[in-house]
């Protein structure tokens, strides 16, 4: 599994393309993050012109430090890169890791987007890495995300309190949901369910 989670691996669905992200992309990330002005979102962490640099200082230090695979989303009809999501925090003695830091430009939300990443992703990470669980986190006060991660067919296993503390002094609860190698089989149906009645990426 650890030499697996070291690869630049390259994923594709019908619509898109998740690419290894490099500094190449830096310019075409924030222009998707410009879609909506995402860094907005007070209980996110979407860069934006300010804070571009450290994201990306941050995400390929993770990669180098081996606990990180972050991607760019590409459209494959457009050529354009419409956002980013990555596997995190990857514990391989146990076999776990987490996808996260996901975020899309607002023309490409409420669309099949997030479905086919997370069914490409997921895929790999049972089929491919043998993982045992993914986890997925997000704020609180984050409830768009956390119905997109129920939607996926995740549980919810609880909730951080006081977890981290935001730069404004401010501290941060985090809901905690995964899915289990022995639920995968299942919920891989329902994704592909999903899909097969919304093919279209771009609503």
């Amino acid at each position: 599994m650890a030499q697996l989670v070291f690869e630049n691996t390259t994923l594709n669905t019908p619509s898109l393309i998740l690419a290894p992200l490099t500094s190449a992309h830096k310019s075409d990330l924030l222009k998707a993050a410009t879609d909506g002005e995402l860094w907005n979102l007070w209980f996110t962490n979407v860069p934006s012109e300010n804070t571009i640099d450290t994201y990306f200082e941050a995400a390929l230090e993770q990669r180098e430090a081996g606990t990180s695979l972050p991607f760019v989303v590409q459209h494959k009809a457009t050529g354009e890169i419409i956002g980013t999501t990555r596997f995190c925090n990857a514990d391989l003695k146990n076999k776990r890791l987490e996808i996260g830091y996901t975020w899309y430009a607002k023309s490409y939300q409420r669309s099949s987007v997030n479905t086919e990443c997370k069914l490409a992703m997921l895929t790999y990470a049972f089929e491919t890495l043998q993982v045992i669980a993914v986890e997925f986190r997000t704020h609180w006060h984050n409830q768009v995300s956390r119905n997109a991660i129920l939607r996926l067919g995740a549980k919810q296993d609880g909730v951080l309190r006081q977890h981290q503390q935001q730069a404004d002094g401010a501290y941060r609860d985090t809901v905690i949901f995964s899915i289990l190698n022995s639920e995968w089989p299942t919920v891989k149906k329902g994704l592909i369910h999903k899909l097969s009645y919304n093919t279209n990426t771009h609503e």
